[in-house]
């Protein structure tokens, strides 16, 4: 089993900054790829960021350029730093975690964290 607690959204000005952060308990051994998905009011859930257990990065379009996923060393925490926000990521973000190392569920989620962009 996986645990994902997750922290740092809030209200921000289109142009401002939030940091997300994202700590895995538990087997975290089992995990290859961590990052976060998005959800806003009428839409489905899509990704948005992910790293890998080697370190590789993914970003949607929508975010490149702006969005920054970093890890901390103990590989068990993981930061999303999103500048120069726009409305249109309002969302809830969820951090993910992809335990392709073991059996059992396909993923883990987060509790999911409210970021608001104003105009």
């Amino acid at each position: 089993q996986v645990q994902l607690v997750e922290s740092g959204g809030g209200l921000v000005q289109a142009g401002g900054s939030l940091r997300l952060s994202c700590t895995a308990s538990g087997d975290t051994h089992c995990i290859s790829v961590m990052g976060w998905y998005r959800q806003a009011p009428g839409k489905e859930r899509e990704v948005v960021v992910g790293i890998t257990d080697g370190g590789s990065t993914y970003y949607a379009d929508s975010v490149k350029g702006r969005f920054t996923i970093s890890r901390d060393n103990d590989k068990n925490t993981v930061h999303l730093q999103m500048n120069s926000l726009k409305p249109e990521d309002t969302a809830v973000y969820y951090c993910n975690a992809l335990p392709q190392y073991c059996s059992g569920p396909s993923g883990y989620w987060g509790q999911g964290t409210q970021v608001t962009v104003s105009s």
